[in-house]
C-alpha cells in the first residue's frame, strides 16, 4: 500500500504509547517474542484497555486522517 504523498503513517501502537498504556509500558518492558511478551500481547488483543472511541479521538486530535480508495467495494 502506497503512501500519500505529503502525509505519515499511523506507526504500531503510537496511540499505545502516548497515551501511555499500562499494558504497553510492560510490553516496552518484555523483550518481543518471549512468552512474557505474547501473553501481554494477548491483553492488548482480547482485553483492550481503551475503546475505539478513544481510539478515533486520538486520531482526529493528532490531525490523522481515515482514507480509502473510492474503488474499494462498499
Amino acid at each position: 500500500m502506497e503512501s500519500i504523498p505529503g502525509y505519515i503513517e499511523y506507526k504500531r501502537r503510537e496511540f499505545c504509547k502516548d497515551v501511555r498504556c499500562p499494558v504497553q509500558l510492560e510490553l516496552d518492558g518484555s523483550e518481543e517474542g518471549s512468552e512474557n511478551y505474547e501473553n501481554i500481547r494477548e491483553i492488548c488483543k482480547k482485553n483492550c484497555k481503551y475503546t475505539t472511541y478513544q481510539f478515533h479521538h486520538w486520531l482526529i486530535q493528532k490531525g490523522y486522517l481515515i482514507v480509502r480508495p473510492e474503488s474499494i467495494n462498499k
